[in-house]
């Protein structure tokens, strides 16, 4: 659906239209049982296999975009979290991990729209915003939990550490203004937020084809 921007700043209008989802992703099943404690470190290194491929294709798009004049301003190499999926899955799978793991049908679905809504700039800014800044943020209630229910604390969740970026809350500001001052018109705008709300979705469907094996990883 298309979504009509108003006259705050672009930055508080995504987030205003796609705090449903957002809210979706957060109270999904498998995120409540992984928040709660409920599971076995297998439970959560079932994700983290996913977001090695959802990172992947994200992270390719960054190379690509790294030479566009709209697309470039969203590239961080301080942000990069494939190399650090690396060393968590060697640590949480074992050292043979890159020849047992495999996307989930979601998961591959999620890959290939990434890879397509990043021919534009505004479409990787999407993906790349959804993932990103949730990682910055509530991604570290995640982190807190692997931590306290989970010990899993620096090797196999490396993924959640940003000590690259300094101040959290300054780069998030920094970020937002990259995303207020993007030369996109109205209905540019409205893309991006449409293509955000497909990337929560996304996360939602991931979320959910996880759930369907839950009684497999309960502690």
């Amino acid at each position: 659906m298309s979504v009509t921007t108003d006259a705050r700043p672009f930055s508080a209008t995504l987030r205003a239209s796609t705090l449903e989802v957002h809210e979706k992703a957060n109270y999904s099943t498998y995120m409540r049982a992984l928040l709660g404690g409920e599971l076995t470190r297998d439970g959560y290194t079932r994700l983290a296999i996913q977001y090695y491929y959802i990172y992947g294709a994200i992270e390719a798009a960054s190379d690509a975009m790294a030479g566009d004049s709209v697309g470039s301003a969203f590239v961080f190499d301080e942000l990069r979290r494939l190399p650090l999926l690396e060393r968590d899955l060697a640590h949480l799978v074992g050292p043979d991990w890159r020849a047992t793991i495999s996307p989930l049908a979601s998961t591959r679905e999620y890959v290939s729209r990434i890879r397509e809504a990043s021919a534009w700039a505004g479409g990787y800014v999407a993906h790349h915003y959804t993932r990103y800044l949730g990682d910055i943020a509530g991604g570290q209630v995640i982190r807190r939990t692997l931590e306290k229910n989970y010990d899993v604390a620096e090797a196999g969740a490396l993924f959640y550490h940003f000590d690259g970026i300094g101040s959290a809350p300054r780069f998030r500001d920094a970020y937002r203004a990259k995303l207020d001052n993007a030369p996109w018109d109205e209905d540019e705008r409205a893309r991006v937020i449409d293509e955000t709300l497909v990337a929560f979705e996304c996360n939602v469907a991931v979320f959910d084809e996880l759930a369907q094996r839950l009684d497999e990883v309960r502690a």
